[in-house]
């Protein structure tokens, strides 16, 4: 009879916990204290001592009689708001048009809505361009990654990714010295790396990654012998005051901002993080909501009121229509002189998902041993593309796969031409591009804007 092998999936590793975690087929991997069996998480439901959640997340557990010890230092904990934050800054107003009827999801729309629908659809971009220019570009930066054998698939299509979008910020002049570039949704930051590597030679080049949850495997740390600084900025977009930033306070260095595959609302958010920032037009408010505006101000930490933040340009891969949030859409003016209102832009933030959910399923069907959590790991293969968004099955059956994928394209080039028209109301001259082909992302438009 062969030897059980201790692998961490037949039997526990050495020194680790032996509960056997079954929606993972594997053992648990936490360290045991000495001459213990299981880890505090696992430990035996015959221990004396009660293991409840934590108040503050109650994804994990804790002893009972150790709670306000454990409250004290816990992760979980609310810390305090750095200068930056101010709430909702960038959120967009709240509406006052309110829906008669409850929000309806598309598989319970009958054919005659959704028909209604799809030629409000077309009507509103009769006169408008729906194909963008195709713009495939790439940068001898990632030369070496893109012919190093030891990345895989996965890793190339990331890599083919933000090598076309430093080419395209190279052909609008947006790499260059004397200036801050500003990651939003950043992540691990890699695409930050790689504007660093393309302009290792370039004076006063600066970082700031703005990502609203804490990273592993980050990429900064490698340059922390740069002259180059590579600073974080942990928060969520809604409430970043980029004004209020020490760093842009300090250095009045102008502001370019980049994002690959900022998904859905958190597009809106940054545009209006980048457009407004904290010198709103408050007057343009109701009276009421500018009685709020200046309480908030008031509870609000004394900062010295600074210079607003010059922004030389975007370059922002967009994705994830189908997150998007009419509270927080840029482009409310754009659908309503259209017509259009937060009933047709709920439609259509559905439908988008037409676009790409199909393709999804076809991956799916040729891969069905790939798990949901391998597909939360390939990042835009899998939380950025399609959504589940179920068919009705008159749609289903009397409309092809095709005719749906154009559907959900027109949805997404839309909400989009809403974003191009709150940039040209900014003084900004904005563009549309697909900057890398379908088969290395379906989410493959690249949305760029310079000053007019």
């Amino acid at each position: 009879m062969a030897a059980v092998v201790a692998d961490g999936v037949s039997a526990p590793l050495p020194g680790r916990c032996a509960f056997y975690v079954a929606k993972k087929k594997r053992y648990c991997k936490m360290v045991v204290g000495n001459g213990k069996k299981f880890c505090g998480e696992h430990a035996d439901s015959d221990s004396e001592r009660k293991r409840i959640p934590c108040p503050l997340d109650p994804k994990h557990t804790v002893f009972e009689d150790s709670l306000a010890k454990h409250l004290k230092k816990c992760n979980s904990k609310e810390k305090p708001k750095p200068v930056y934050y101010v709430k909702d800054i960038n959120a967009g107003s709240v509406t006052e048009e309110k829906n008669t009827i409850d929000e309806v999801s598309i598989a319970e729309r009958s054919k005659e809505e959704l028909d209604s629908l799809i030629q409000k659809l077309k009507t509103a971009l009769k006169g408008l361009n729906t194909e963008p220019d195709t713009s495939l570009l790439s940068h001898p930066a990632l030369n070496e990654a893109l012919n190093d054998p030891k990345n895989g698939n996965f890793a190339f299509k990331h890599l083919k990714q933000q090598a076309s979008i430093l080419g395209n910020m190279e052909a609008l002049e947006l790499l260059g010295a004397e200036r801050c570039y500003v990651e939003f949704g950043a992540g691990k930051g890699k695409l930050s790396h790689w504007i660093h590597v393309a302009l290792q030679e370039a004076e006063n080049v600066h970082f700031l990654l703005v990502e609203r949850s804490s990273t592993r495997f980050k990429v900064d740390g490698k340059h922390k012998n740069t002259d180059s600084t590579f600073d974080r900025l942990q928060v969520d977009i809604q409430h970043l005051d980029l004004s209020r930033v020490p760093f842009l306070q300090e250095t009045r260095l102008p502001v370019i901002a980049v994002g690959k595959h900022l998904c859905g609302a958190a597009t809106d958010l940054a545009l209006r993080c980048l457009c407004e920032r904290s010198a709103k037009d408050k007057d343009s408010e109701p009276p009421t909501k500018r009685i709020k505006l200046q309480e908030k101000e008031e509870e609000t930490r004394s900062i010295e009121s600074s210079e607003e933040v010059v922004v030389l340009g975007l370059t922002v891969a967009l994705c994830c229509h189908h997150r998007c949030e009419w509270r927080h859409y840029v482009g409310k003016d754009f659908f309503r002189e259209r017509g259009l209102g937060e009933i047709e832009f709920s439609a259509f933030q559905r439908m988008s998902s037409w676009a790409t959910c199909g393709m999804n399923r076809v991956k799916s069907s040729l891969n069905p041993e790939k798990s949901s959590q391998e597909n939360d790991e390939d990042g835009e293969e899998g939380e950025h593309e399609g959504s589940s968004e179920n068919l009705p099955d008159h749609l289903s059956n009397d409309v092809s796969a095709e005719a749906r994928e154009d559907v959900g394209r027109l949805c997404k080039m839309l909400i989009n031409h809403g974003r191009l028209h709150y940039l040209q109301q900014r003084g900004f001259k904005p563009s549309l591009r697909y900057y890398t082909s379908r088969d290395v992302s379906l989410e493959n438009v690249l949305l760029t804007a310079l000053p007019s």
